[in-house]
């Protein structure tokens, strides 16, 4: 009775994986062989790659279940019920920053800016960038949950400054700063993160987790546009060319 929940969620991430994995595998061998035409060990490649990947998917998944969900739910609570409220803030913060420092999609954006712009945007810097900004977010999401702040809000405003600060920004840090919302949102935010906070819902007496314990996601996705397009102003008013000094 004991390795029935093991079992479950085994047989759960294994479909999920084979529902992942299955057509986009069955589409690349109808390319194949209508259209590809790849040689064979060039098949052989993608193919092994694909089950390394599937294998790795699989894992994450598994360890998802049974550890990341159970294990960011009980921090949550264990924080939520704490009476000093504001505590949540740097609580969330420094989770949110460490997360974020570990989320595989951060480090592959920040390898391709780096990459693309020749090394003149370094990819430590807008990892740090990104890691800052979804800090702030976690943080105030946390606070969010502790004193029941409505989350519009805090979203409104945050589009809005959003869009103030995309007049003075580099366009190149524009798509570099819409591109991170979207990988902040990776799976270790939409997992452990995501379980945080509807765990310190579930510990706030009279709060709804459907209303309070979501919408953490949405905030971790503004930040970093916010984070990363200030440090474009920064990058461009550092190189700016000085005025030559009167004698």
């Amino acid at each position: 009775m004991s390795d029935a929940p093991f079992l479950s969620d085994l047989g759960s991430a294994a479909w999920s994986v084979a529902l992942a994995v299955l057509p986009l595998a069955a589409l690349f061998m109808v390319f194949q062989l209508f259209l590809l035409k790849l040689p064979r060990k060039e098949v052989s490649r993608i193919l092994t790659g694909t089950l390394v990947a599937s294998a790795g998917l699989f894992l994450f998944l598994l360890g998802v279940s049974i550890g990341f969900l159970p294990f960011g739910r009980a921090l949550g609570e264990a924080v939520g019920s704490l009476p000093e409220k504001w505590l949540l803030l740097p609580f969330g913060a420094l989770l949110g920053f460490v997360t974020t420092w570990g989320e595989p999609a951060v480090r592959i954006l920040a390898h391709e800016v780096e990459e693309a712009s020749a090394g003149s945007v370094r990819q430590p810097l807008v990892v740090s960038a990104i890691c800052v900004g979804v800090a702030v977010a976690v943080g105030i999401g946390m606070l969010r949950i502790g004193y029941a702040i409505p989350l519009l809000w805090l979203l409104v405003p945050g589009y809005g400054l959003v869009l103030a600060i995309m007049r003075f920004s580099e366009k190149e840090f524009v798509a570099i700063a819409v591109d991170s919302g979207g990988v902040a949102t990776g799976p270790l935010a939409n997992t452990f993160l995501l379980a945080l906070a509807f765990g310190a819902s579930s510990a706030m007496d009279g709060q709804d987790p459907l209303v309070h314990g979501l919408g953490l996601v949405a905030l971790i996705a503004l930040a970093p546009i916010i984070s990363v397009m200030v440090l474009g102003i920064l990058v461009r008013w550092k190189e700016r060319p000085k005025e030559p000094e009167h004698v």
